[in-house]
């Protein structure tokens, strides 16, 4: 590094400028997302080494684990030997031992004779001589300094194909007291006491050369710590932000207006709705917007609750958004507001992408003219020239399929929405707080009573003929079935899965090169081969909506009787009279889809079965259909989904905004963050814009780390 750049040095300073990496080695960094200074210091290890305990040559004993050090004096490349090998004799004052590595002509011009080294490894013993095969070492410049360092350990990082972890290790190691130099604190002395946490250039100095195994959990909860706070305060910014930035309509609810909404309803609410109404009114009756995420396992009556709250809008002169993540299940909700609203004076209505012309004109011009009560409606609510008069509330289905942004866009021109968002998809506690931490959380535990049961079974796909006999006998007393696949039509690569709101893990063939089976193929054998007598029905997301609508019509009518489909019925679809569901190649499915699916079926008083077909080729794939087979609980689905699959693949947490982390872990880490929350949402609430001065190391962190990601493009 010369001169004039060691005087401008800080952790921006791009990483090519660092001692050692040069532009080729900052273009292999750029691949492990490593461009400056501090993202080096933040490339933290994958684990770590302890050394042996160091030995002396003539101490050496075979089949124990050693250090030793030494000067080189041979070095020898047996390249005709089989496997090729490379060895080096190495000597101490009291013997010598031989290092030897096999096919390692790579290292050939690490060594020269003359040097210093220390190796570790097993010891093992070649006639005479003592040896350690394989060994792992650095080069040394002090042998004595490896006595003061011993019990010392060394980090292991991630490699790449063009730099190994040795390299990276070395090149952290030659510029690490320069950055630790640069480290500002975030936090006061009595903050870190209280809460038993190192120093921050402590912890990044113990990840990356640790003097001891107990420094090493030190630094990682330190480092974890800072992590998940950073995280949380950017999520209750925004939420304080809202809060007070932003005014709502109050909506109060009386005597009055409660029955006249419970008489629209032909079945008394359970306890679980009632409760969750409770808190959603009182949220409601505040000049605060409300944020809340109502959830609840499919077919818990999220729908009437959220339908309540918008008719506590309407009742008192305002109007609702009703916003759903694909035009089927847009078209499900206006259709169950109809069955609600038939005889009602309010009005509603539908808007779709597909919407255009004089039609679409004219609702939009009753909706700015705020004659319009309820719109139900998907992305298409979020066009610009969707203008609402008296927006009060919004009701989003299926959150997780929408990104952060996308919630902002529709709060409206003056006062702000209140703001419930309903998903069928139970949320581990740990997303709770982090994808969805900035809503307060209603939660539907149990379903209506009268439901049936729902069975579970998983079968290898040769037992497809006698599910065929199983579906026949049942429909031959009155019932539906649904068979699912994982994609639309054999030559594609990909399933109409953005329709879906998800998809499948993979659409590679399976094991042993299996046809993967896809639903136009599958519908044609089965209308004409398997079922001819039946009524065979075919739906998937390429299909225009005209089409679509009028085969979940006749569904529902009971005119189609097997529903061949993709997981465009995930979400919304609600035929009580389905009662069997049948899942092809369900080891391509997440479990929270397996889930989703099977909720489908079991809507109405009879009992319902749900049958997988499933190779399970790994051992991911045995644990979900282990769990679907064992158990209908959600929220315990939910666990398992999020320790199988990790919270980015299962909740799409780049759309959120939420960054990946680096050293912490959601599940692992689950005391450590709620301590981060509790924290984060103690400074929102003291230094909304983070204008104290204690505070401004943690206001260039969040603006430096996370940008507008968590909707902070200017926290100040």
């Amino acid at each position: 590094m010369n001169e004039q750049t060691q005087g401008q040095f800080n952790l921006d300073t791009n990483v090519q400028f660092l001692r050692g990496v040069g532009p080729r080695r900052a273009e292999v960094f750029t691949q492990l997302s490593v461009h400056t200074a501090g993202d080096l210091l933040e490339y933290f290890p994958r684990g770590h080494e302890f050394k042996p305990p160091l030995a002396l040559m003539n101490e050496l004993r075979r089949d124990h684990q050693a250090t030793v050090a030494g000067q080189i004096i041979l070095m020898r490349y047996h390249a005709r030997s089989r496997p090729p090998r490379l060895s080096l004799t190495l000597e101490d004052s009291t013997g010598r031992c031989q290092l030897v590595w096999f096919r390692g002509g790579y290292l050939r011009d690490k060594f020269v004779p003359g040097d210093f080294i220390t190796a570790w490894g097993k010891v093992s013993q070649y006639k005479e001589t003592m040896q350690i095969v394989n060994p792992r070492w650095t080069a040394v410049q002090d042998v004595d300094q490896l006595f003061e360092q011993e019990g010392a350990g060394s980090a292991v990082y991630p490699a790449c194909g063009d730099m190994s972890s040795m390299e990276i290790g070395r090149i952290i190691r030659g510029s690490l007291e320069q950055m630790l130099s640069f480290v500002a604190e975030r936090y006061d002395d009595e903050f870190l006491k209280s809460r038993k946490l190192p120093t921050r250039r402590e912890a990044l100095e113990w990840i990356h050369r640790p003097p001891s195994e107990e420094k090493i959990g030190q630094a990682r909860r330190r480092l974890a710590y800072d992590e998940l706070f950073l995280m949380e305060l950017g999520i209750a910014l925004r939420r304080e932000r809202l809060q007070k930035l932003q005014a709502a309509y109050p909506l109060d609810i009386d005597d009055r207006l409660d029955k006249r909404i419970r008489r629209l309803f032909p079945f008394e609410l359970t306890g679980d709705q009632n409760k969750v109404i409770t808190e959603i009114c009182a949220d409601m009756a505040r000049t605060k917007p409300m944020n809340r995420l109502l959830q609840g396992d499919v077919g818990s009556g999220k729908t009437v609750v959220a339908l309540y709250a918008a008719l506590l809008a309407v009742g008192r002169h305002r109007q609702v958004a009703v916003m759903a993540p694909t035009e089927i299940l847009a078209e499900q909700h206006f259709q169950s507001i109809e069955l609600y609203l038939r005889h009602s004076r309010v009005k509603r209505a539908l808007l779709k992408g597909g919407l255009t012309g004089k039609k679409r004109d004219e609702i939009l011009e009753q909706i700015s003219r705020g004659e319009l009560d309820i719109v139900v409606g998907t992305q298409a609510l979020l066009q610009h020239d969707v203008a609402f008069k008296h927006l009060a509330l919004v009701v989003v289905d299926e959150q997780h399929k929408f990104g952060v942004r996308q919630r902002e866009i529709i709060r409206g021109k003056d006062l702000a929405p209140h703001y419930l968002v309903m998903t069928a998809t139970p949320i581990p506690r740990t997303l709770a707080m982090t994808v969805f931490g900035d809503l307060d959380v209603s939660t539907i535990e149990h379903l209506p009573p009268g439901r049936g049961e729902t069975v579970t079974y998983w079968y290898q796909p040769e037992k497809i003929k006698p599910a065929y006999e199983f579906i026949r006998s049942h429909i031959k007393q009155g019932e539906q079935a649904y068979i699912v696949y994982p994609r639309v039509e054999q030559e594609y690569a990909e399933e109409d899965s953005s329709a879906a709101g998800g998809r499948p893990e993979s659409f590679h063939a399976g094991a042993g090169g299996d046809q993967i089976k896809a639903a136009v193929a599958e519908y044609e054998k089965l209308s004409r081969e398997v079922f001819p007598e039946l009524r065979v029905g075919l739906l998937h997301g390429r299909m225009d909506s005209r089409r679509k609508q009028q085969t979940m019509t006749d569904f529902r009518a009971g005119r189609i009787q097997i529903l061949v489909a993709t997981v465009v019925i995930e979400v919304g679809v609600d035929v009580p009279n389905a009662t069997i569901m049948v899942i092809e190649h369900a080891e391509r499915f997440g479990l929270a889809q397996l889930h989703q699916l099977r909720g489908r079926i079991g809507r109405g008083t009879r009992k319902s079965w749900c049958l997988l077909f499933a190779r399970a080729n790994t051992e991911q794939s045995q644990q979900r259909l282990d769990i679907m087979s064992r158990t209908n609980d959600g929220f315990r689905i939910a666990e398992q989904d999020l320790r199988i699959r990790g919270p980015g693949e299962l909740f799409g947490t780049a759309q959120h905004g939420l960054p990946e982390l680096k050293i912490a872990n959601l599940i692992e880490d689950i005391d450590l963050l709620r301590m981060a929350q509790r924290d984060a949402f103690a400074v929102a609430r003291q230094d909304t814009e983070l204008k104290t001065e204690k505070n401004q190391v943690l206001r260039r962190e969040l603006q430096k780390q996370f940008g507008e990601d968590l909707g902070l493009v200017d926290v100040g």
